[in-house]
């Protein structure tokens, strides 16, 4: 927040009462979540409720820090907490979103708001860094672009920034509202209109709508005239004056031609005046090429010009602009945030590492700021940031970084070049570290990234974090607030990596996990992880880790009953274990015949107390089996009823995978189990376009061949093309998880988002496509699955399922994390 406020202005802006008002409090802050708090005293902490947490759950541990006002729901008991303010409203999100108005309310120069379904957020970071060349710039850390995201982006503008530039997203209809009245912005930006969240909404045409009524008081709208269906509905919504339409045809305020070279593209806008501007961009791909107009017409409907345009674009190139975690040299972490050159996506960037497992030692690499405003004030916040992180070591590049080093004496080293810390930067200077490399486009940290991360081959299985929070809160939206939800990450995680997805699963307040076998369990709580941990298949040399590392075995029969009870009577232990019931799989369990001399073992040996008992359905995902899997429920009803019998506590009853939350949400007992599903596979069909993919398989290629016709291709002579043509190899094989069967024209990959057939066999470490009448060179990416090449798309090609597809992937292949 950019202007102090006491505690009766902010219950007279939101018209709720107030409890033991303190007039010598002043906020500065708004915060929502416990963990990020810097100055108690000054901050407003919003309770929100949410499907994994009530934040009015942590009031009073944040009373006990100093935090003195809290804004609560107004049915919030405050009477068992003897300090603190209490502003009490019927909605705390509403409540934010209001205040959230009122500061905008006081910010009188332009704000810039940009919706659409693609690009929002590109378009945000290249047109933040083009006006920062000239303007103190604020913007919305990351993807903040939501009915919370809003507000607390808008909580981040500061007195002394001079524009501001806010992302605004809609997944249903109604939610722009609140979006329009907090941003009010100035100036629009609409990027195109996609198939995102079409769930949400009657039609493209009401989710268009939606989207635009984001500009209903702007001065001036930028839009892409030749998306016909855009500019048809903004055309006859809005008046023409207020219309700043680019085209490649003419007719529009600009005119757009495009010039692809052997540095990027060269864009050439003629404006209806007959003014001509030209400008070298780095990159000539399709969607690139749109996003950069979008910001190029922006900025010069904003006043810049054309040479200070250029300059900004100089500094920009094609690249992820998300925060990914990557394995690091020596089992570190590196956090790869290296666009990012502010405050607001320091914070992002801290918070995120604040939630992954912990580390030997956790080390800050940071560039100048180079934000406009005071040098001395944002360096101070950047210290009680650094404090507040516990940092050990804070490297530091550029000039005024430097002031970073009076305050931290000890822990600082500074350098006045990237070259000069590559130079100094020794690898084996970093073991099982968390390293946080965050610095401006123009130090370059990216090659201090690639001097630290692990050296694996160029597949990189990309995992998206959001897209799994995501899927995680679907499911939690099908079951009652009260039951518990277990994750399975067994088989690594189904290919995403273990630790990670296990460590993102505690995070997101899941109950238990899941793995297939002790020695998993056991990587990961040497990783950190707390949370309990159930064994499916556990062996009998495995009982002592099980005990040591805290892991919960599954019991399936009498035999392995009385062997772990004769163990833990032998060594003087107790544990928790899972009942097995086995109501049709036939796999592993008890079944009904066994159930009176489990009881007696259970009475028998009280050392061993049932944690859950657990059945699982064999056919969930198709109708065809509805009936038997009814069977299957009616059944492990029937058996863990007579073991409940028999002893005097309760333990935790569970039945539901993925597919049976979805189909039969009314047996989900007290807890379910989530598995293919946070994956972003949604096996009964019902509900798969509710769910995001998260994760991205890709691999570079290595060289392209032109053949004459009738050459062959790979082993055994398989692949032909007749005709002749070009070939493109690819680094990846069958020893990665890609499966031979896709070899021989069965499968396919992506290049440039056009599909290029398998030829040939696949070996062990390539594979080879047909790239004829394709524009591809070495390095360029291939995507092997992903956002537009399913898993179940993929998985019918070959006769498999999903499951088998996402568990082949190799250890071999790097996985990557970020936030989108």
């Amino acid at each position: 927040m950019f202007q102090e406020i006491n505690q009766n202005t902010i219950a007279s802006i939101l018209k709720g009462s107030i409890v033991r008002e303190n007039s010598d409090v002043h906020i500065s802050q708004i915060a929502i979540d416990s963990r990020a708090i810097l100055h108690p005293e000054k901050t407003l902490f919003v309770a929100l409720r949410g499907a994994k947490a009530d934040g009015a759950d942590y009031i009073p541990e944040l009373v006990k820090s100093g935090v003195k006002t809290f804004l609560v729901h107004q049915d919030f008991d405050e009477r068992a907490i003897p300090e603190g303010c209490f502003i009490k409203v019927p909605d705390t999100r509403r409540a934010l979103q209001i205040l959230a108005k009122f500061q905008r309310s006081l910010f009188r120069n332009p704000i810039i708001g940009i919706t659409g379904s693609n690009g929002k957020t590109i378009v945000k970071e290249w047109l933040g860094q083009i006006l920062g060349k000239q303007y103190a710039v604020a913007k919305s850390p990351k993807s903040y672009n939501s009915q919370v995201g809003v507000p607390l982006s808008i909580f981040g503008i500061e007195a002394y920034h001079q524009l501001a530039i806010l992302e605004a997203g809609v997944s249903k209809s109604g939610e722009m509202q609140a979006l329009e009245e907090m941003i009010k912005p100035d100036l629009g930006v609409f990027t195109n209109l996609g198939t995102a969240h079409q769930e949400g909404f009657e039609s493209p045409e009401s989710k268009l709508k939606e989207k635009l009524s984001l500009f209903s008081e702007s001065k001036f709208l930028v839009y892409c005239k030749d998306q016909t269906q855009v500019s048809v509905c903004i055309e006859r919504l809005f008046p023409s004056e207020k219309l700043v339409g680019w085209s490649d045809r003419s007719g529009a305020e600009f005119t757009r031609s495009v010039k692809v070279n052997e540095m990027g593209a060269r864009i050439i806008l003629i404006k209806s005046d007959l003014s001509t501007h030209t400008f070298q961009v780095p990159f000539a791909d399709v969607a690139s090429l749109e996003n950069i107009t979008h910001v190029i017409v922006a900025a010069m409907t904003l006043g810049l010009n054309a040479a200070s345009i250029q300059e900004g674009i100089s500094d920009l190139r094609s690249i992820d602009m998300r925060l990914t975690l990557k394995p690091g040299v020596n089992n570190s972490l590196l956090i790869d945030d290296t666009y990012n050159n502010d405050l607001a996506g320091l914070k992002v960037a801290l918070d995120f590492m604040q939630q992954q497992r912990p580390k030997r030692r956790r080390i800050l690499i940071l560039s100048d700021l180079l934000q406009q405003g005071s040098a001395e004030k944002i360096y101070e916040e950047v210290a009680h940031l650094i404090k507040k992180y516990q940092f050990d070591i804070i490297i530091g590049v550029g000039s005024e970084i430097f002031y970073l080093g009076k305050i931290f004496p000890q822990i600082f080293k500074g350098f006045g070049s990237t070259e000069d810390l590559l130079e100094s930067i020794y690898p084996g200077d970093f073991a099982n570290d968390m390293i946080l490399i965050t610095g401006a486009r123009v130090f370059g940290f990216e090659e201090v990234v690639n001097r630290l991360q692990q050296r694996i081959h160029g597949t990189t299985l990309e995992i998206n974090l959001n897209a799994i929070t995501h899927n995680y809160n679907f499911y939690k939206k099908l079951i009652s607030p009260k039951t518990k939800v277990m994750v399975m990450v067994k088989a690594f995680a189904y290919g995403g990596g273990a630790s990670e997805i296990a460590n993102l699963a505690q995070t997101m307040g899941a109950d238990y996990l899941g793995v297939a076998f002790s020695d998993e369990g056991i990587a990961l709580r040497k990783e950190g992880i707390t949370l309990p941990i159930m064994v499916l298949n556990p062996m009998e040399e495995s009982f002592g880790l099980c005990g040591e590392y805290d892991l919960e075995p599954v019991v399936f029969s009498l035999e392995f009953f009385q062997s772990l009870a004769n163990w833990c009577t032998s060594h003087h232990k107790q544990m928790k274990i899972h009942l097995d019931l086995d109501t049709g799989m036939h796999r592993l369990g008890f079944e009904k015949k066994h159930i009176a001399e489990l009881n007696h073992l259970v009475t028998a040996n009280p050392q061993l107390r049932i944690a859950s008992i657990y059945t699982h359905l064999v056919g969930a995902d198709e109708d065809i089996h509805r009936d038997f899997s009814i069977f299957q429920l009616e059944k492990f009803e029937e058996m863990k009823e007579e073991i409940l019998k028999n002893i005097s506590y309760k333990p935790i009853i569970h039945a539901l995978n993925s597919a049976g939350i979805v189909a039969f949400p009314e047996w989900q007992f007290d807890m379910v189990r989530l598995g293919i599903g946070l994956y972003g596979v949604e096996l009964t069909g019902r509900h798969h376009s509710s769910l995001r993919t998260i994760s991205t398989l890709k691999t570079t290629v290595s060289q392209v061949k032109e053949l004459e016709a009738g050459e062959t291709i790979g082993y055994s002579r398989k692949g032909k093309l007749e005709h002749g043509g070009k070939i493109a190899t690819l680094a990846i094989g069958y020893a990665d998880g890609y499966d031979r069967r896709f070899g021989n024209g069965v499968g396919y990959v992506l290049i440039h988002g056009q599909k290029a057939p398998l030829v040939g066999n696949v070996c062990m470490d390539m594979c080879m496509v047909d790239v004829t009448g394709l524009d591809v060179k070495p390095g360029d990416v291939a995507i092997i699955y992903g956002e537009n090449i399913s898993l179940k798309e993929l998985a019918l090609l070959i006769g498999t399922i999903p499951y088998e597809l996402h568990t082949n992937i190799s250890t071999r292949v790097k996985r990557v994390y970020y936030l989108d």
